[in-house]
């Protein structure tokens, strides 16, 4: 059932785009389905162009016939759709489950407005639950490790990382990065975290998407609502 609540939310965004539009097209499973929403409308005369978050992205839209560029060749956007793994009431995210939160959140943070597309369990009264993830540099791993754990002791946060993959098979992003997955339960503080966690030298991002997102589909047993940052 939860692939229907995603295909309902994307298919809401898809409405939202109109000709012209500059788009950034984000990554995951709920993103497929505005991907393949978003073609149907191009199929139909649509005319807007669209700069993938993930190779993963990129092939599946140029696939259907959506025509794309780069960030580099259009630098400035006028929406960016994407799923989130979780969102609060203020429309804070943890994104990256699918590996591309990097290429995300500079498409997000080149974009005059973000959609956020999600079925009902996403929604949670505050962030945690859901792994958040933290986009490392492969030198220096076990240093970075220790400098994150230390942020999270700081802040009185559980000390419950690991290496996606494995150390045998890591798993490896889109930028040739690794990713560390800490399950915190609850994030109090998102701001103070995110602020600790990029300071880091061997951080290169984290999944904590702060003030990008302007508005979110939310699909559930009632339909579609339209939820607005508090």
């Amino acid at each position: 059932m939860s692939d229907q609540y995603k295909k309902l939310a994307a298919e809401r965004a898809a409405d939202d785009v109109t000709s012209g539009m500059r788009l950034g097209i984000g990554t995951g499973s709920t993103a497929e389905f505005f991907v393949h929403a978003l073609a149907r409308r191009v199929q139909d005369g649509l005319d807007v162009i669209g700069v993938p978050t993930s190779e993963r992205t990129r092939e599946l839209a140029s696939s259907l016939g959506i025509r794309l560029t780069t960030l580099d060749e259009l630098p400035e956007l006028d929406l960016t759709v994407d799923g989130a793994d979780e969102l609060d009431p203020h429309l804070s995210l943890i994104k990256g489950g699918g590996g591309a939160l990097l290429r995300e959140k500079i498409v997000a943070s080149a974009s005059a407005n973000m959609i956020v597309i999600a079925d009902g369990s996403k929604e949670v009264a505050t962030l945690g639950r859901f792994p958040l993830p933290i986009e490392v540099v492969p030198f220096g791993l076990e240093a970075t490790r220790r400098a994150i754990l230390k942020v999270f002791g700081d802040l009185g946060l559980p000390l419950n990382m690991a290496l996606r993959g494995g150390s045998a098979q890591p798993f490896v992003t889109d930028g040739g990065h690794f990713i560390l997955d800490a399950q915190l339960e609850s994030i109090p503080e998102v701001q103070t975290l995110g602020d600790r966690l990029v300071a880091i030298p061997g951080v290169v991002e984290h999944g904590l998407f702060i003030e990008l997102a302007t508005k979110a589909y939310v699909a559930g047993t009632d339909g579609v609502k339209t939820v607005l940052p508090i």
